[in-house]
């Protein structure tokens, strides 16, 4: 079992023959990668810090996995950033080098610091692989740089005991096995696609499938030939469902999946029923962060809830706790609390910022900033982040997320995001943001009325705005601070 072996990846120990990535219609065994990936790293030996160029290609596999034989810290860079992020992120990391594909389109910023294609060509062929020295658990695998919603994008530093013992808890979770083939189509340089959907395969001796671009199409094939694992994000989910619904051939190949996992970010419940109709399929949800990799998870045997994410993983310790800090000891799926965090799954630090670390990390427990209820039987509900997602209205708490669920539940709403805006009476109010169905807007009192049936009436929003779409990031998150107030036009106050 990969959870007793003293390699992070041990099918690179002693590599086979048999399938270990595919991006694209590109494949390489595992006596292939450990090959080319022992090439890459036989350059990186004396390096503190490589990044690496994170398109989705076999490029950056190679690249990553060449750092981690090497025992070298690694960056992986997001190919989007724009000039300003990449420049503090490749200032902070300052890594002595950036590996990059050949076909990659560097900026400035990347071209002017010493940078080497990674190739993947094998000298001596896949039998020149040599044996692989394992550096200590404690010692830094990945820097992963946060989205920088709050500020400059901070450096979260991964050691390797983290990225192993959370894979496999997830094993456990998921009955993750080397018959696995996991598919996905997410961006390399966040924990979601790297750390989940490349090396989570990896260590667990099976295969990922990278299907190099999004579509419906592309999840289907996959489905249909060697991967029966899917990851994938709310925003490919809400696109699944609707190709699912009137294609039967897709919602065919969804069917057939032994598991369809969603994360970062709450998948929405109707999208959660509307695949379960559409496939006899229920989709599991999990939940963690940058700094943790995963903290809770459904079971591929438990109760796949729609709007949880399930239990504790095992080794994880997760408490809730209230304004003071207090843990928070009721178990109802109503009172929120912020989630923290405790166990192997911890990140070091952030990289050059003790002052940043000192400030969520309190007495071994990592403080998320995100929100959640409890349930009797354990189940976490997460309601949104603290910052952003918690509106103190009237003397009540209220989660955004609740108020999403119901409005996305309306047929004349498409995508719905919900933030609190200062009120004189109130503290804060509810305001929604709203794109509506094609054809069809949906009359701000009509959408008050929908949520005070089926929700305590001091959750209705006060306010309505409609917009095109809403702002979102990489993953699919909405980018909640990016919302600004429309046009008077656009707006509704309801007092």
């Amino acid at each position: 079992m990969a959870d007793a072996t003293p390699y992070l990846l041990p099918g690179l120990a002693e590599p086979s023959d048999r399938p270990a990535v595919r991006v694209g219609d590109r494949e390489l065994s595992y006596r292939e990668l450990a090959a080319a990936a022992q090439a890459v790293s036989v350059s990186l030996s004396s390096r503190a810090r490589v990044a690496v160029w994170a398109t989705p290609t076999m490029e950056t596999v190679v690249g990553v996995v060449g750092a981690l034989l090497a025992g070298v810290p690694v960056v992986p860079l997001n190919p989007r950033s724009g000039e300003r992020e990449l420049m503090h992120i490749l200032a902070d990391a300052d890594p002595d080098l950036v590996l990059h594909g050949a076909r990659d389109d560097l900026p400035a910023a990347v071209r002017h610091r010493p940078h080497s294609i990674i190739d993947l060509s094998i000298p001596g062929g896949p039998e020149a692989v040599t044996a692989i020295a394992e550096p200590s658990p404690e010692t830094p695998a990945v820097i992963v740089y946060t989205s920088g919603t709050t500020g400059p994008p901070k450096g979260v530093v991964l050691p390797r005991r983290a990225i192993a013992s959370n894979l496999d808890a997830l094993a456990q979770a998921w009955m993750w096995t080397a018959d696995d083939v996991v598919a996905h189509a997410l961006p390399l340089f966040h924990v979601h696609g790297l750390i989940l959907g490349v090396l989570g395969p990896l260590r667990r001796g099976g295969m990922v499938y990278h299907l190099g671009r999004f579509s419906a199409c592309a999840v289907a094939e996959a489905l249909r030939g060697p991967a029966n694992v899917l990851f994938a994000v709310p925003t490919m989910y809400h696109r699944l469902a609707d190709e699912a619904t009137g294609d039967s051939t897709i919602a065919h190949a969804l069917a057939g999946a032994r598991l369809l996992v969603s994360g970062s970010a709450a998948l929405a419940e109707v999208d959660h029923e509307r695949i379960a109709t559409a496939t006899g399929q229920r989709v599991v949800e999990r939940y963690g962060l940058t700094e943790t990799i995963m903290n809770c998870a459904v079971r591929v045997d438990g109760d796949r809830r729609a709007g949880t994410v399930g239990l504790p993983l095992n080794g994880v310790q997760v408490k809730l706790v209230d304004d003071d800090g207090q843990s928070i000891v009721v178990s109802d799926d109503e009172t929120i609390g912020e989630i923290a965090v405790r166990g192997p799954n911890l990140f070091l630090g952030y990289f050059n910022r003790p002052d940043a670390t000192a400030e969520v990390m309190r007495d071994g427990w990592f403080h998320t900033g995100d929100l959640a209820t409890r349930a009797a039987d354990g189940y976490l509900r997460i309601v949104g982040r603290r910052a952003t997602d918690l509106i103190k209205s009237g003397g009540f708490k209220i989660g955004a997320g609740e108020i999403e669920n119901v409005l996305l539940e309306h047929p004349g709403v498409v995508e719905a995001a919900v933030t609190g805006a200062p009120d004189p009476d109130l503290g804060e109010r509810v305001v929604a943001w709203i794109v509506p169905a094609e054809g069809r807007r949906p009359e701000p009192d009509e959408l008050a009325e929908y949520i005070a049936l089926q929700l305590t009436p001091h959750k209705r929003p006060r306010e309505f705005h409609f917009l095109d779409r809403l702002p979102r990031n990489d993953m699919g998150k909405v980018m909640k601070r990016a919302l600004h107030r429309p046009g008077v036009g656009d707006e509704v106050n309801r007092g």
